[in-house]
């Protein structure tokens, strides 16, 4: 008999492992109708700048914080003064990286932010 009670138990056990795994699938296919990379999707609509392509992946400091700044003094979408929207979209794609973003990378942006702040004369 024991078994028996064996045999049923590991049956329901695959029984609730297909059904959750069904379950979790069902879940991500809705989750994917909501709109994926809300924060690809912030850099190209929203009201900060109208950004150089490819901006954040170049590969000297001061040229970041030239093309940001270039960026930010010829948008008509800003809201607010040229400096800090150039900081804050530098700030936001440090941010929404996280720890993805490569140690090398990470330092030349923060870098960047020094250039920015040297280049509008804030310092």
């Amino acid at each position: 008999m024991a078994h028996v009670r064996k045999t049923t138990h590991s049956r329901k056990t695959a029984a609730r492992k297909k059904t959750s795994a069904r379950r979790s699938t069902s879940r991500k296919s809705t989750k994917r109708a909501s709109p994926k990379r809300w924060s690809q999707r912030v850099t190209k609509e929203s009201d900060a700048l109208d950004l150089k392509r490819g901006v954040f992946t170049l590969t000297s400091p001061k040229r970041i914080a030239a093309s940001l700044k270039r960026s930010a003094e010829h948008s008509a979408r800003r809201k607010t003064g040229a400096y800090r929207s150039a900081l804050s979209m530098l700030t936001f794609y440090i941010n929404r990286a996280g720890k993805t973003l490569p140690k090398t990378q990470r330092e030349r942006l923060e870098k960047a932010k020094v250039e920015l702040k040297r280049a509008f004369g804030k310092e």
